[in-house]
């Protein structure tokens, strides 16, 4: 049985599931597998996926565009942001904030790369990593992070500083630095670097400090 399943959620933000319903995912997203236990019996099932969610960063979605439109009290965004628990985005690699465009932006035809380019850096990348240690760096243990995905001593520096400031879990760690090692297999890099590490602790600051 294949055990990579696709989710697609459309026309529904992240809050507004229930979050029992929410935090039913950070099993799965942590250990690529779901118990399911009934009367006297257990199961385990494959349940390796790629969670892609969107939310607004408040409740009339206005927080922070230049119009000033946002009207949100403090504690209703609280409350707002505060139904995606701090457990569940520790678990989420990367947490981007999208800002809107100006219309002429949006009219404007972009500069983008070619979808075949990013396919090609994508699999150069992977067989990187199956070269490197077997396996992807999604799936590293928290000693062959270690191993692998160690950066230089100013890499490290700059990850420490980070973590006291965002204060982070050891999760958190640890997932940063598997994103910093990804971004390093990219760039064809042998090592990771300081670059690598600023990035990735880039994409970890959209919503709130965790």
């Amino acid at each position: 049985m294949n055990n990579f399943f696709k989710i697609f959620v459309a026309h529904r933000e992240m809050p507004e599931f229930d979050r029992r319903v929410l935090e039913v995912l950070r099993e799965p997203l942590e250990s690529g597998q779901i118990t399911i236990s009934r009367a006297a019996h257990q199961s385990d099932f494959p349940a390796r996926f790629q969670l892609v969610a969107a939310m607004n960063p408040c409740p009339c979605g206005y927080l922070g565009h230049s119009s000033g439109k946002c009207r949100c009290t403090p504690d209703a965004v609280a409350r707002y942001q505060g139904k995606i628990s701090g457990p569940l985005l520790d678990r989420i690699d990367l947490q981007i904030q999208v800002g809107a465009l100006p219309h002429e932006e949006l009219l404007r035809q972009a500069d983008g790369e070619r979808s075949a380019a990013i396919a090609a850096r994508v699999e150069l990348a992977f067989d990187r990593q199956l070269r490197r240690q077997g396996k992807s760096n999604q799936g590293l243990s928290t000693a062959e992070i270690d191993a692998y995905c160690r950066p230089d001593a100013s890499g490290e520096q700059l990850l420490r500083t980070a973590m006291t400031r965002l204060n982070w879990s050891a999760r958190a760690y640890h997932r940063v630095l598997k994103v910093a090692r990804t971004i390093a297999d990219l760039a064809g890099a042998r090592g990771v670097e300081p670059p690598h590490v600023a990035e990735a602790i880039q994409y970890r600051r959209a919503l709130r400090e965790q």
